[in-house]
């Protein structure tokens, strides 16, 4: 009887040894297999999401956002990142092929280990519709490049962001605004001249429209200076409280500009008002067919 026993549990026990032994055969042979091809796809995904916010935080824009043939870009990178206090961004479409670069400019010391600011201006040219084709979204990457200077593989480092661009967006073209820089107004003895000598171009770019004097002056007159040209002495005292182009008609090479000031924030002392003045009658000047520019009604920009 106790031999039987004894036989019936050495029974159980080899049995139990075979379907452990079995299972750990069938996982070596094939579950092995099924980790080995699930590795690399974990291992890719990681790389492609890799976190860069240690490194470069992009605040404009943002990914998958639409852009224009003309964005600013703003962010914050540390100051390891950049060379000279600069480093370059380019756009590529989705086929990979490069349409457009520029050079980020930090708006601070960069010689740090820190977060610095930085700021940039994009433009790009997009593929052209085929007449008659519906709207169209195309997507690229925007590829924001650490600064390397020596050359050499090992410090390469970039952080690529989704964008969409719209293909039926506008056309648009380049127009000078003009701002003012007192550092570049002033006589032997530094005074002050309050003349035009002072004015800055800035460039801009405007939506093609039927109205590009008005748009332009509209824009100039929101006085949207970038820190980069605030850092090289540019300065405007636009926007000016209520103040506003209502109007403008070109005859006979004179433009006349209407406009709305209902708190009289365009009178003020000779040089003031002549350095406000200059801003806009210059900028209304680069458009073919205008010779001389005055406002409307006549009592504006009056000392």
């Amino acid at each position: 009887m106790k031999n039987s026993l004894l036989v019936k549990i050495l029974l159980l026990v080899i049995l139990v040894l075979v379907v452990i032994g079995g299972i750990y055969i069938y996982e070596d042979k094939y579950g092995g297999k099924d980790n080995a091809n699930k590795d690399p796809i974990a291992i890719d995904d990681l790389v492609k999401i890799t976190d860069k916010s240690d490194l470069i935080r992009v605040t404009e824009p943002i990914p998958n956002s639409v852009i224009k043939s003309s964005f600013n870009i703003k962010g914050q990178a540390r100051g390891t990142w950049f060379f000279e206090a600069s480093f370059p961004i380019k756009l590529v479409d989705a086929n990979g092929k490069q349409i457009g670069t520029a050079i980020a400019k930090a708006t601070s010391d960069w010689m740090t280990e820190n977060f610095v600011p930085f700021e940039a201006q994009m433009e790009f040219t997009a593929p052209k519709l085929a007449e008659g084709s519906a709207p169209q979204v195309a997507t690229g990457t925007l590829i924001f490049q650490k600064d390397n200077p020596s050359g050499l593989p090992v410090n390469d480092d970039e952080l690529r962001m989704p964008i969409k661009f719209d293909l039926s967006a506008p056309a648009q073209q380049t127009v000078l605004l003009y701002y003012y820089s007192p550092s570049k107004d002033q006589d032997g003895t530094a005074n002050l001249m309050c003349s035009k000598q002072g004015l800055v171009p800035v460039q801009r770019k405007i939506d093609i429209t039927k109205t590009p004097i008005q748009d332009t002056v509209k824009l100039l007159l929101k006085g949207e200076l970038t820190s980069a040209e605030k850092a090289q002495g540019i300065t405007t005292e636009y926007p000016l409280q209520g103040f506003e182009l209502k109007a403008a008609s070109l005859n006979s090479g004179v433009l006349t500009l209407t406009f709305a000031d209902p708190y009289n924030k365009s009178g003020g002392g000779s040089c003031r008002i002549g350095i406000l003045w200059s801003q806009i009658s210059e900028t209304a000047k680069q458009f073919a067919g205008v010779v001389s520019v005055k406002p409307w009604p006549e009592e504006l920009f009056q000392p």
